[in-house]
């Protein structure tokens, strides 16, 4: 009996000095982070310098560039480009769209070309007919919906507290409207930009189309647009629409992933990645999604090295080409990996903005999720609190072997999807602060899963 309490008391000493080790260690990185902190000002350079970059872009490459030398300047002990084919889409540089009254009057409405749509470059006109489900859609059937232009016009859910739960509940129409209006003979299709914000910015994104139907064109309308549009169409049943786009698909063409790597000291072959992707829209400069992803990674290769920090296992940066339609980098990362036997013990994404951390998710084994939610009590003094499972991350997704713990940062969701793929995605938008909060979260749950076991 003697013996039994003398080893729980030495074990409940032994986990007293290894939280106070740890809340030391994170202390350290959270003050150099805010103290010494670089991201802001890296992420100024990616904004305005570099801009947006659409995977396939010269823009893309020079940011590739950019990425590979800012690591290398980490010391790292290496760093390297790894090939990726991306597809290349232009946007063309008119796009245009008017509601056509009965007596011939324009009112014109601000929208974006959908990205991978095609294109219409001598315009399209027909009459417009406003539908909020797809189950409406299959109800009108082809004789509703032959020959119109589909206005989907379902909003976000301003009821779901998670803004991510409202786009989810709101983002098929952009995904796959275009190609289920097709069935129907569509001529082309509108959607209604996927923001809760009540604007004049037309919000892009990524549609796809069926093989076995015509390809339409599609654009978002701005959600001040979209509302009038659908207050004059109760009103007036035979409103028209002329939309122009001069996208076009492009043969697709050879970028790269930048990855640099900090080799362990105790367990070289166990792998820690940690990135965000490097590609965006090519409207606004890609701050928000997500060059705040990009930054936070770098900075925590920075911050570690910067406080002497020796990692046990195998720390990978990731820049990732191609997530926003595609994901092929992420995919090929994945390929690699698995064709050279590789082990990745956990996988960080940071995909939803540079705005305050709330915590992390989790998608892992019971024990994974368990351990990271015992470490809440660390982040405690630093006011994140979302400890969870669910999803990661588009990028690290493919990674995914039942054994891998993929981790997403959570960061405060309330404003991400003002900003995402609009012309509001821009560096001004980003906090400095908030941004830096961010990069420190990262850096000090990398640590913990580095002196982890599972």
């Amino acid at each position: 009996m003697k013996n039994n309490f003398l080893l729980l008391s030495a074990m409940l000493l032994w986990g007293a000095g290894t939280a106070q080790k740890d809340s030391v260690m994170i202390r350290k990185i959270y003050d150099e982070a805010l103290q010494n902190g670089q991201c802001h000002q890296n992420l100024q350079v990616l904004c305005k310098q570099i801009g947006h970059r659409l995977s396939g872009s010269p823009a893309a490459d020079k940011a590739i560039l950019w990425g590979r030398d800012l690591l290398q300047s980490y010391g790292p002990d290496k760093a390297w480009l790894h090939p990726v084919m991306v597809p290349v889409w232009q946007r063309g540089k008119s796009e245009t769209g008017y509601v056509i009254g009965q007596n011939g009057e324009r009112t014109r409405t601000r929208i974006a070309a959908l990205g991978g749509s095609v294109g219409c470059p001598g315009g399209i006109t027909g009459e417009l007919i406003e539908v909020k489900s797809f189950a409406q859609l299959d109800s009108l059937g082809e004789q509703g919906i032959r020959d119109k232009i589909v206005f989907f016009n379902r909003p976000m859910n301003p009821l779901h507290i998670n803004t991510g739960a409202a786009y989810g509940g709101a983002v098929d129409q952009r995904g796959d409207g275009a190609a289920r209006a097709a069935r129907y003979g569509a001529r082309a299709v509108i959607v209604r930009s996927m923001t809760l914000a009540v604007d004049t910015f037309p919000h892009t994104g990524g549609t796809w189309y069926a093989d076995d139907f015509p390809k339409i064109p599609a654009a978002a309308i701005s959600t001040v647009d979209a509302n009038a549009l659908s207050v004059r169409m109760s009103k007036d049943k035979n409103l028209r629409y002329e939309l122009t786009l001069n996208c076009r698909d492009m043969p697709d063409k050879e970028q790269a992933n930048v990855i640099a790597e900090w080799r362990g000291s105790v367990n070289p072959e166990r792998i820690i990645t940690i990135g965000g992707h490097l590609d965006s829209w090519d409207i606004g400069e890609g701050a928000h999604d997500d060059g705040a992803g990009i930054v936070h990674s770098i900075e925590t290769l920075r911050i570690l090295k910067a406080i002497g920090y020796k990692p046990r296992n195998t720390i990978r940066i990731v820049l990732f080409i191609n997530e926003e339609n595609g994901n092929r980098g992420g995919i090929t990362y994945a390929d690699e990996a698995k064709k050279k036997g590789e082990y990745h013990f956990a996988a960080i994404e940071s995909d939803a903005g540079g705005f305050v951390p709330r915590g992390f998710r989790l998608d892992g084994t019971d024990a994974q999720l368990v351990w990271l939610k015992d470490q809440a009590p660390l982040f405690d003094p630093y006011d994140l609190h979302y400890f969870r499972g669910g999803g990661s991350g588009v990028d690290i997704g493919p990674l995914k072997d039942g054994r891998v713990a993929l981790i997403g940062l959570v960061p405060d969701s309330q404003r991400y999807f003002d900003y995402h793929h609009s012309d509001q995605d821009t560096w001004e938008n980003v906090n400095k602060r908030e941004l830096e909060l961010g990069a420190a979260s990262v850096a000090a749950l990398v640590y913990l899963i580095d002196n982890a076991e599972w």
